[in-house]
């Protein structure tokens, strides 16, 4: 069984997975259905997605709207980022907190970010990033917030990010939980 660390956001958990290293390499479970119905969480994964960054990128933060909200489980197999989850739930208790976390392809660290949460990452070294979603990209149903918004104390830890046209353009925290009528 990996170690299981929860967070301050409720579903929100890190995995780190038992590393098996020998002279000739290493070789660790990445997904196991059981880590997760130990923990009561229980998904159908869908969809799995892999990109590559260059250092100093920032994508997000992202998510869908019901019925095609995702919950993804996502890592790094090159490089480092550091991994934000935003909660946006409706009446959840820590509805606009955020969390980091450092995903490095040396500790093949893990994060599950629940439907009902923005995610977005900042490429701290060039990286490829892998993550599974358990609902199809719906294009409609694509929604965000803005990644700079003070609101947010978010420490992207890039001094110069490079940022797409469309992730500078989501709405601020407050601007989001007026229109989404309180989150999603």
């Amino acid at each position: 069984m990996p170690n299981i660390i929860t967070t301050k956001l409720d579903g929100l958990v890190e995995i780190r997975p038992k590393i098996f290293e020998d002279p000739r390499g290493y070789f660790f479970e990445s997904f196991r259905k059981d880590w997760f119905d130990e923990v009561g969480i229980s998904v159908d994964w869908k969809q799995d997605n892999q990109s590559f960054s260059q250092k100093g990128t920032v994508r997000g933060l992202h998510f869908q709207r019901a019925p095609y909200a995702q919950a993804k489980l996502v890592r790094v197999v090159q490089g480092k980022v550091l991994d934000v989850a935003v909660d946006l739930r409706k009446g959840s208790p820590t509805f606009g907190q955020s969390h980091t976390v450092l995903l490095d392809a040396q500790l093949h660290n893990l994060l599950y970010v629940p439907v009902g949460f923005a995610h977005g990452f900042s490429v701290l070294e060039d990286a490829i990033f892998l993550y599974k979603c358990s609902e199809y990209y719906h294009f409609p149903s694509e929604g965000g917030i803005r990644w700079n918004d003070p609101a947010l104390e978010i420490d992207w830890k890039v001094s110069e990010p490079i940022i797409s046209e469309k992730d500078q353009k989501w709405p601020s925290l407050q601007e989001f939980k007026e229109q989404s009528g309180g989150g999603l």
